[in-house]
């Protein structure tokens, strides 16, 4: 499958060669072979049960730890295999967040200690460092204005919209340098959706982003990139403009007129 001329020349940030993904003898993913660039959103799109979700796992190695998973071929960080016998997926997760189609802060935990759980799992102890990660990840996550006078209310006390950048804050805070989103507006109302789309487009002048959306009016809005997932293969991939106006195969332009899906 040809690259896109605008990333000719562009380093990846990610790329897959030849990814397989599934569990034991039923195979999920067929060869995904996609480079992801730097400081861009890229769309994962198509119908359910193509895959999207789990390769958006296989990126950060959370397929693996469900019963029976199994993967194959490559996934190249900056050129490096996650997959390598020596790669900690640990050290993995810490470069590369993850946002949930479902909002799931800790119920248990304040607002500011939801924040700071991946850094203090890690390690860390020292309360002004604390501080300026959960304050610097609230505010990237445009939320700082709306909870600093309640950082020790519980998270879950949270509107659905509020509780979804609470995640993403707690994804920053880890300073990522990949986030990974899981259809992370449907189960908001078009106004929670309308901010975190705008948090998306915010972000990725620090981060690179590649988000699942079943919404192809989100992937138009958000996404630089698109690609087009169909029976575990990607079908296409492109600028999403000349993706959703020009597509060059028969499978998207019947997905993206309504014909399946």
């Amino acid at each position: 499958m040809s690259l896109p001329a605008s990333l000719i020349g562009v380093q990846p940030k990610f790329e897959t060669k030849g990814l397989k993904a599934g569990f034991k003898s039923t195979w999920v993913l067929n060869g995904i072979d996609i480079k992801i660039p730097p400081n861009r959103v890229t769309a994962v799109m198509g119908p359910s049960g193509c895959g999207k979700t789990t390769f958006v796992r296989c990126l950060n190695r959370l397929h693996e730890l469900t019963p029976g998973a199994v993967v194959e071929g490559e996934a190249l960080l900056d050129g490096e295999d996650i997959y390598d016998r020596n790669t900690d997926p640990v050290a993995v997760r810490r470069r590369i967040g993850m946002v949930f189609q479902k909002p799931n802060p800790f119920p248990t935990m304040s607002i500011y200690h939801n924040v700071v759980a991946g850094l203090a799992l890690n390690g860390e102890r020292n309360k002004k460092k604390l501080d300026h990660a959960a304050e610097q990840s609230l505010r990237g996550a445009y939320l700082w204005d709306e909870v600093k006078d309640k950082l020790t209310d519980s998270g879950a006390s949270l509107s659905g919209g509020q509780q979804q950048r609470l995640c993403i804050a707690r994804a920053l805070a880890v300073e990522p340098e990949v986030i990974l989103m899981d259809e992370p507006c449907s189960a908001l109302d078009p106004t929670a959706t309308a901010k975190i789309e705008e948090l998306i487009t915010q972000l990725k002048k620090d981060y690179t982003i590649i988000i699942v959306t079943h919404n192809m009016q989100q992937a138009s809005r958000v996404a630089d990139y698109t690609t087009f997932f169909y029976l575990g293969k990607m079908i296409e991939f492109g600028e999403t403009a000349d993706l959703f106006e020009n597509p060059k195969e028969e499978l998207t332009e019947r997905y993206i007129t309504g014909k399946f899906g």
